[in-house]
């Protein structure tokens, strides 16, 4: 059952044809006289472009300071006026320090949409419409409000605003529907290899008791209550820590007369401010491994917590660092591993700045075999440039690059609110956006190495990698020890086996037995199930149908009332139906369907179809322990099934396919337990399909229409 619907929902592709479509023929025509166009061009205006053009001197930047103005609550304002187009954005922005959830993890990720669920004076749906009769936008988060509208509705959409902030009635309704949408997004996470190195890579960094090292989990989602998210809006939600932007085409003097008619009312109040406690860089490099066995590639993150924030006078020159290293395209690390290796797409590193703590920060996703040296070849990088330094080319290129996404900022006003609001955020010096460049331009290959030398630390650093342990976890030793870590970002105690002398076959004679036993498995000829799931709001119903003597197989996806998707196999082959189009499998997908989903127990005839069974260890599963089991057939396909050291029922399959399924409950029906609550999380949907089981019909008559 592990497989069950899988194959629904094949994409059915369609190629463009240009023969009798007139349209498509016109296109083709004037690609290729663009193309005619081009490569002439290209004769006519030669290049060298191997000789980078002499830089110029750094331009000074002239800013136009904002209007400043404080309330007598303490609300600072900012007014960048901006006449091209006839509208008016207003942002409130909350400077409270970060907050630690602990057991309430999740809890400020609700705020935002819970004020946006209504207010005493207007229902969600009230409160839509008249954002959208006047064509404006308006949006809260855990430290922010913001609305914008044409001018000629700045005050309504100034009324919509302050109702939100002054009067949100927060529905029990609400919290319940996006704590149950979080929750699903939370279980299809669990299988994102890159969400999953994030939550492990930060934990490490920062420590699970920082605010940027806790894990959001399920249980600290149902924690959280309606008064958390009350009581979280009464203490924070003060003026007094607020900074609010206003830009667009208003002038200081009518952006005064608003501010007092809406926000003067607000009450200040006294906000906690918390401190934690620094992180320290690990003793020597750390190995993380998450291990995710049907994983074909591994996501590394190399990181480590580095003390940098806006007016440390080495920030500059960390930016340049940081893009030698890794952030542009030529850069050292993507040119090694993309350019140099091919063992990646793309390699990336990061350099933070933040007033608590920041981190250091190299990541990519590479395939099995180049784990190890994936690895290698970071910390090579990263300790070349430290111990070697930078060429003054490198320099050149950074410079050219950063002083250019600098000026294409510029040409958003909301750049400009941003830059007054961190001055007086962060207590910068007044010219500190002004000098930009200037300070940019002055930079040496001296001061670069200088912070290389300083800042990385190639021998002190937390390597994260998910993937297939099996395959990668012996050639990671290499760089320090290694600990095991499970979804939600805990070390988790490497299981041993029970029993030494356990064999694949055992294990499965173990299950055969918690299910039933042989005999009663061995004597299911017919079975046919029913079942329910929801995607996304959507009800699905299901259907399937078995016969194990003469391996045929039928399963259905109904959506409202009418058939979606429809699998069988039979004769030995398999054809999946959709949206009234057929496609008849490939004999290597037909093997991997009957593999996985051909029989309602398929583990009583893994033998005697002659699969290879091994026994790779011991897994976590949820904090489960179990044994983990490799079942490939003749083709190369494969099935990774994990069993309950416990009561050896099967908790989850791992299948390249369809997925990962996951068992999470079982019922008897005449003497076999079969599960009938299973979590399918397929690479075909965007969220885990949680479905049930609701009927199960042992040794039933069926017949060849059944599989038509």
């Amino acid at each position: 059952m592990e497989g069950l619907y899988c194959i629904t929902f094949l994409n059915h592709r369609k190629r463009l044809k240009t023969n009798n479509n007139p349209k498509a023929r016109k296109m083709k025509t004037l690609y290729i006289l663009l193309f005619a166009a081009f490569i002439t061009f290209g004769t006519q205006a030669q290049v060298d472009r191997s000789v980078l053009p002499p830089p110029g001197p750094a331009p000074k930047i002239e800013f136009t300071d904002p209007a400043t103005f404080t309330l007598d609550n303490g609300l600072k304002v900012f007014v960048v006026p901006n006449d091209k187009l006839p509208r008016v954005a207003f942002y409130l922005i909350l400077d409270r320090d970060p907050l630690f959830e602990g057991e309430k993890a999740g809890l400020t990720g609700f705020v935002g949409d819970m004020m946006m669920a209504g207010t005493s004076s207007r229902t969600k749906e009230v409160l839509d419409e008249e954002i959208d009769f006047i064509g404006a936008s308006l949006g809260a988060g855990a430290t922010s409000l913001s609305g914008s509208s044409l001018k000629k509705h700045q005050g309504k959409v100034l009324e919509l605003m302050t109702d939100v902030l002054y009067n949100p009635v927060f529905p029990q309704e609400e919290l319940d529907k996006l704590k149950k949408q979080t929750l699903t997004s939370l279980a299809s996470s669990k299988d994102d290899p890159d969400y999953l190195a994030g939550v492990i890579s930060k934990a490490l960094v920062y420590g699970r008791e920082h605010p940027y090292g806790e894990t959001m989990t399920e249980e600290t989602v149902e924690n959280v209550s309606l008064e958390d998210v009350k009581e979280y809006y009464q203490t924070y939600f003060k003026p007094n820590i607020a900074y609010l932007a206003i830009v667009g085409d208003i002038d200081d003097k009518e952006a005064k007369t608003l501010v007092d008619k809406y926000f003067s009312s607000w009450e200040k109040g006294d906000v906690p401010t918390f401190d934690y406690q620094k992180p320290e860089l690990p003793d020597e490099n750390q190995v993380a491994l998450l291990d995710r066995s049907s994983a074909v590639q591994s996501v590394i993150n190399i990181a480590f917590p580095v003390e940098m924030h806006l007016t440390n006078p080495d920030y500059m020159a960390t930016r340049v660092m940081n893009f030698i290293l890794g952030e542009g395209f030529n850069s050292r690390l993507n040119g090694n591993l993309r350019e140099t290796k091919g063992y990646t797409y793309g390699a990336r590193s990061s350099f933070g700045s933040d007033k608590l703590t920041a981190r250091f920060f190299a990541g990519t996703s590479v395939r099995n075999e180049v784990t190890d040296s994936s690895v290698y070849e970071m910390i090579y990088e990263i300790r070349n440039l430290k111990e070697n330094g930078i060429t003054e080319e490198e320099l050149t290129m950074a410079k050219a690059n950063l002083s250019g996404r600098f000026g294409r900022s510029l040409e958003n006003p909301n750049t400009i609110a941003t830059f007054a609001i961190n001055i007086d955020r962060y207590n910068l010096p007044e010219d500190f956006y002004s000098t930009y460049l200037q300070r940019l331009d002055e930079l040496t290959v001296e001061e670069i190495n200088n912070v290389a030398s300083k800042y990385l630390k190639p021998d002190n650093m937390y390597i994260t990698v998910v993937g297939n342990g099996s395959a990668i976890k012996e050639g990671l030793s290499q760089f320090g020890e290694i600990s095991m870590y499970n979804y939600k970002g805990k070390e988790v105690q490497e299981i041993e086996l029970s029993d030494d002398n356990k064999t694949a076959l055992d294990v499965i004679g173990d299950y055969l037995t918690a299910v039933g036993g042989v005999d009663v498995v061995e004597n299911i000829k017919t079975a046919k199930l029913e079942m329910s799931a929801e995607v996304q709001g959507t009800k699905l119903d299901m259907a399937a149908v078995y016969d194990a003597e003469n391996q045929r197989l039928a399963q259905k996806v109904i959506v409202m009332g009418n058939e979606a998707s429809k699998t069988i196999v039979k004769d030995g082959k398999a054809t999946v139906s959709s949206m009234g189009k057929s496609q008849n499998l490939t004999d290597e997908q037909y093997e991997d369907v009957k593999m996985a989903s051909l029989w309602l127990i398929p583990e009583l005839y893994y033998e005697l179809m002659g699969y290879t069974l091994t026994l790779d260890g011991a897994a976590d599963v949820d904090g489960k322990a179990t044994y983990k089991i490799i079942i490939s057939n003749p083709t190369g396909g494969q099935v990774i099934n994990y069993y309950s050291m416990e009561n050896g029922l099967k908790l989850r399959s791992e299948n390249k396919l369809s997925g990962n399924t996951d068992f999470n409950e079982y019922k008897e029906f005449d003497g076999i337990l079969v599960p009938v609550k299973m979590s399918i999380k397929s690479p075909m949907l965007p969220v885990a399909l949680e479905t049930e089981v609701i009927k199960v019909e042992l040794n039933v008559p069926v017949s060849d229409q059944d599989f038509n």
